[in-house]
């Protein structure tokens, strides 16, 4: 690999540093309301300056998400690498709590990749669905190996007829990912994993309301507890 020019490294640490203050502006503004000109005077150049680097709003949007799902993804990642392999419990807890920990920390940027869509923009699923299915794909091969290895076994609730079309999402899924989890316990997967994000999403954005829970930690371990139990990792 060659080792990048002066002029590269320039242009990357420019870009690192647009990146930066796209972070603020979104945590201060939201992401409707996120603007180039602001940013590039910020950083103090005009305007014309900062669109060599960043060509416009939507690219700006495109930078943001993806240092947003990376930066989940790595947290996540190094959360469930730090529970033993075979404890599938426990690195389905961690999984949880990291994107909780994240989400809870970085507000503004959880809103940006699970919130409402930002009015005029389209986020380019040949740059995004990569970064953004990180997560959801470390779910997968958290149940996936537990499957295999004899400790995520099917329940009563797998009984439930798959109907046709439904399987056929299933079939397509699992042939993508390689995952040899049979059609019942890959929608049990699918419950588990919307429930965890609403439960993140509710708190978030201050769904339950200022008075309902004042044990916010407790409910969400006590939520990670029986989405254990759907899963089966118990």
């Amino acid at each position: 690999m060659n080792p990048q020019t002066p002029r590269e490294r320039a242009r990357a640490q420019t870009i690192a540093d647009i990146i930066r203050l796209g972070r603020q502006h979104l945590a201060s503004h939201g992401a409707a309301a996120l603007s180039l000109r602001a940013v590039a005077r910020d950083l103090g150049v005009v305007s014309s300056a900062v669109y060599r680097y960043v060509a416009s709003r939507d690219e700006l949007l495109t930078l943001l998400l993806i240092d947003a799902y990376g930066e989940l993804g790595d947290e996540v990642d190094a959360a469930v690498g730090a529970v033993p392999e075979g404890d599938y419990a426990g690195r389905f807890a961690a999984l949880a709590r990291a994107i909780r920990r994240w989400a809870l920390r970085e507000p503004a940027r959880y809103a940006l990749l699970f919130g409402s869509p930002v009015p005029g923009y389209q986020a380019p699923a040949e740059r995004t669905t990569e970064p953004g299915t990180r997560v959801i794909y470390a779910l997968m091969g958290i149940f996936d190996v537990a499957y295999r290895s004899g400790a995520m076994a099917a329940g009563p609730e797998d009984a439930t007829p798959i109907p046709s079309a439904l399987s056929g999402d299933l079939t397509a899924i699992r042939s993508e990912l390689g995952l040899a989890i049979p059609d019942g316990l890959l929608a049990r997967g699918a419950l588990v994993w919307t429930s965890i994000f609403g439960a993140v999403s509710f708190e978030v954005f201050g769904q339950y309301g200022p008075d309902t829970f004042a044990a916010r930690d407790e409910l969400y371990e006590h939520h990670l507890q029986v989405l254990q139990a759907i899963a089966g990792l118990v």
